[in-house]
């Protein structure tokens, strides 16, 4: 039977309201949750814990003490089953109050207590001192013998042996008696230091008040959010080159690497990682209006403010979405055989995807990261050199892919392994299904690439009179394949690009074509792709000029 819930979420002062118009004679019903499930999103995570317990006839009040302090309160929700028609009413989170605490007073106690320990210490000192000294005189007169060594009467020798009994007694009952007393005053002064290093409570009390008809045994699911919890994609790229029999494939391994500091162990618990962004909200943002005004002139300041003017303006302060993992892959080369891993089952939605966990899983609340591999997918790929011999001559292996998989590839770093061996690190890029994805492989040491500046001039223009200045550069790039098979080879170099319409630039007729211009949106980026031969050597040339008025400077800088 379905739990129903009056009130899922209120605030305190609404809390506090409800709590006067509760029956008095609602009773408290100890209970514990154990965690069972928890999803974890990019920037958060959701927990559910289960409890189980025996609900008495009437209105009462379950009372679980073990829920993390740092979940967010107006998100905790509650349902489950009953043996009867049960109904949810308030919840109220809350931080227990720990006792008040007069540290000027407790140390006052505790001072009167040592006080009388000590002096209790002192009594027992003393009695020991009377039974040792019984025991000395017992040993050391002779009780037989008179002054002058004539024998004593038999009643005397009662008369010492029972003078040095009681004295031995009465200093061992001293002692059991004072002892006794320290151990008390020990406990009271032990309890007193409890009071006084009392540390705040670290856990959060959820009330939840239950109307039952009958007596039943519930079985209540509550579900909370916290925010110290999240997840980074990280990937494995396997390519596999090919051969003349076998053309190249790619493996692209997921990985979720979780880490959560929530103040909870999630122990033996079902797990899964969600693609949603919960840190962001559920609607775009709102803009307001822009005014476009003439400059306002600046307002007088009053007198004696003239430190204003030191103080330096508020920045703006911009916040990073991306998050660098805490911990890292192994870079050891791949074994010969691997053992399968345990991959995940994903729940694709349309606007988000969810990878359950199989079987149970631990992490707690301070073991750092937890990598867990959650998907995979083989594609056949496509390769080619690319190289910008402008900033490095040299040429690295590219493999291009379409994504297959219904959930988008979030960004992330990837551990690239080109034919069973680490080659390095890189990073890939938000791709939806159908994309084409570029990983970079490494170095491919067998495609030479060199470039050479040709010219490089600077000088005036102009028939009669100098009118402009000149900066006319050209180069040339050689590419040498040095594979046994033909391979797709693409060079990248850069036009400079003008902002003014004073300063010209021109790409001039000695250039070899370039194939694309702009490329990846940049503007001057040329890219020049060709298929190269078995042992074939190719140029490239480019060359340009830039014009501009000569009564100005100018300079070549990386575009902002």
């Amino acid at each position: 039977m379905r739990i129903t819930a009056k009130c899922l979420a209120t605030t305190s002062l609404v809390l506090v309201t409800t709590a006067f118009a509760l029956p008095s004679w609602a009773a408290d019903v100890d209970a514990t949750s154990a965690i069972d499930t928890v999803t974890v999103y990019p920037d958060g995570a959701t927990v559910t814990r289960i409890i189980t317990v025996d609900l008495p006839s009437g209105d009462s009040t379950l009372v679980a003490k073990d829920f993390p302090l740092g979940l967010d309160t107006s998100s905790i929700r509650v349902e489950g089953e009953g043996g009867a028609k049960l109904t949810i009413g308030t919840i109220d989170a809350r931080t227990p109050r720990a006792a008040p605490v007069n540290l000027p007073e407790l140390d006052k106690r505790i001072e009167a207590l040592n006080d009388q320990r000590a002096d209790l210490q002192g009594a027992i000192d003393s009695a020991n001192a009377r039974r040792k000294f019984a025991e000395h005189f017992a040993e050391a007169s002779p009780a037989g013998i008179g002054d002058k060594g004539e024998a004593r009467p038999i009643a005397e020798w009662r008369t010492a042996f029972a003078a040095v009994g009681e004295e031995i007694a009465s200093a061992d009952t001293a002692v059991r008696d004072a002892t006794r007393k320290m151990r008390e005053i020990d406990r009271q002064i032990a309890q007193l230091e409890v009071e006084r290093k009392a540390k705040p409570p670290s856990k959060l009390e959820v009330r939840m008040d239950i109307a039952a008809p009958a007596a039943a045994k519930a079985t209540l699911r509550v579900t909370y959010n916290v925010r110290n919890a999240r997840w980074l994609p990280l990937y494995d790229a396997r390519l596999d080159t090919g051969a003349k029999d076998r053309k190249p494939q790619l493996e692209l391994v997921r990985r979720a690497e979780i880490t959560q500091s929530t103040g909870e162990d999630w122990s033996n618990i079902t797990l899964g990682v969600s693609t949603v962004r919960v840190s962001r909200g559920g609607s775009a943002p709102e803009l307001g209006s822009l005014v476009a005004q003439y400059p306002q002139p600046p307002k007088p300041m009053a007198l004696g403010a003239a430190s204003d003017l030191a103080r330096p303006a508020p920045t703006v302060r911009q916040r990073s979405a991306q998050f660098e993992p805490m911990s890292k892959l192994a870079e050891a080369p791949e074994p010969r055989e691997r053992a399968d891993e345990q991959q995940a089952v994903a729940e694709i939605g349309d606007f988000q995807a969810t990878f359950k966990i199989p079987g149970r899983v631990s992490l707690g609340a301070a073991e750092g990261a937890k990598a867990l591999r959650i998907a995979s997918m083989s594609v056949p790929a496509d390769l080619a050199v690319r190289a910008a011999p402008v900033m490095d001559s040299t040429a690295f292996l590219e493999a291009s892919f379409k994504q297959t998989d219904e959930a988008t590839l979030l960004p992330g770093k990837v551990a690239i392994y080109r034919d069973g061996v680490f080659v390095g690190r890189g990073k890939i890029s938000a791709s939806a299904k159908d994309d084409i994805v570029r990983l970079g492989f490494g170095a491919d040491d067998k495609v030479k690439i060199e470039r050479a500046v040709l010219k490089r001039n600077e000088g005036s223009a102009g028939l009669l009179v100098t009118t402009s200045k000149t900066d006319e550069r050209s180069f040339k790039t050689t590419v040498r394949n040095g594979h046994d098979f033909p391979i797709r080879v693409a060079i990248e170099d850069q036009l400079p690009v003008s902002e003014n319409e004073d300063i010209v630039v021109e790409m001039l007729p000695s250039t070899t074509p370039p194939t694309a211009s702009n490329i990846r949106d940049k503007r001057g980026v040329l890219e020049w792709s060709f298929d190269a031969k078995p042992g074939e050597v190719r140029d490239v040339n480019f060359a340009w000029r830039i014009r501009w008025p000569k009564d100005k400077g100018m300079v070549i800088v990386p575009a902002g």
